[in-house]
């Protein structure tokens, strides 16, 4: 197949290493507002088609699909074209600015035809795989509490400055993450209920985030967030998490361990693996990349819905939400279907 990419910023260029190494796809297109890191990108990468308006670009056509890599308000309007030019498409997170426009663009990827996936690639990294491997097993029981730890002093800000510029911050960019693994190991969420700081006063969003979880199969979890923690051994960007079972405990910890206590007890190192132009420490993440892209190929192959598609995705998208209304308000959140 081959892809067109919208979006040549910070975290673009790991999709494109992703899809020069996914055999069959490649990426002949590119579009960017801005000109000069759009050639940058195209020179870069060797693609030869460039575009600073998506439109131009759709209307050219030569692509089966679309990696739009762009910041959320862009999301609905690239998301409709798409699919009305009759392209597969997966988009960055966070998928939507409202509910209301992530229902659009679901809507019109079905009329469409179209799969429609959202990069939410931290379900993906090799390490949470692994742990949701031990949970599905059945190996530690039915679950019963869940803890997805994120917390980290790293500086983001320096890659990506418009994280700086919002009025929400961690729950929506690093928050959503952290939830759909939650809803991963232990099922959706029927009530919410969080708390929000912010720390770092050269920011406008908050930066530290705590939310509690109540799940419909009856387990409880708490998701926590901080980009205002100092540590030593700095962890990001590792995800820590603990589930505990009627039959066990499974803790993926700091370094990538993940350990198992059941009537034995078993531990492992669970490390991703550097790709060749990864670096540390995002190569946790470079890595998922490349796994969330490759499974949104097989699944355009196989004709089935991936698992973070775009309808999978409403329901993370409507927990982000509910957390920020919970924070606003001081209270617990139901969530309606």
């Amino acid at each position: 197949m081959n892809g067109a990419l919208i979006g040549c910023g910070f975290f673009a260029q790991n999709q494109l290493h992703a899809w020069r190494d996914i055999e069959g796809i490649e990426i002949v297109a590119l579009c960017d507002v801005d000109a000069n890191r759009l050639q940058t990108t195209a020179d870069s990468f060797n693609i030869a088609k460039t575009y600073t308006d998506a439109a131009d670009m759709f209307a050219a056509g030569g692509f089966d699909f679309v990696d739009i890599a762009t910041t959320v308000p862009s999301h609905r309007s690239l998301v409709e074209m798409a699919a009305k030019a009759g392209v597969h498409i997966i988009c960055q997170k966070p998928f939507a600015e409202n509910m209301d426009d992530a229902r659009a663009m679901v809507k019109a990827a079905e009329v469409a035809g179209k799969t429609l996936m959202v990069h939410e690639n931290f379900r993906w990294q090799s390490p949470v795989q692994a742990v949701l491997d031990v949970v599905n097993s059945g190996e530690i029981g039915e679950p019963f509490f869940c803890r997805v730890s994120f917390r980290s002093g790293y500086d983001v800000f320096t890659g990506q400055p418009y994280l700086a510029e919002g009025k929400r911050f961690i729950i929506e960019d690093l928050g959503i993450h952290i939830l759909d693994i939650a809803r991963a190991l232990v099922g959706d969420v029927d009530r919410v209920s969080a708390t929000t700081r912010r720390i770092n006063p050269n920011i406008k969003g908050e930066d530290v985030a705590t939310i509690l979880l109540s799940h419909t199969g009856g387990a409880t979890s708490v998701v926590d967030c901080s980009y205002a923690t100092q540590r030593i051994p700095e962890t990001f960007p590792q995800s820590l998490l603990e589930i505990d079972g009627s039959l066990g405990t499974v803790r993926l910890d700091a370094g990538y361990q993940l350990s198992v206590h059941t009537k034995t007890d078993t531990s492992r190192d669970v490390s991703p693996t550097l790709l060749p132009w990864a670096e540390k420490p995002w190569h946790n993440i470079q890595e998922s990349v490349l796994s969330i892209q490759q499974h949104f190929v097989e699944c355009i192959e196989k004709g089935v819905e991936p698992q973070t598609s775009g309808s999978d995705n409403l329901k993370t998208l409507a927990l982000v939400e509910a957390a920020y209304e919970s924070a606003e308000r001081g209270t617990t959140v139901t969530l309606v279907d």
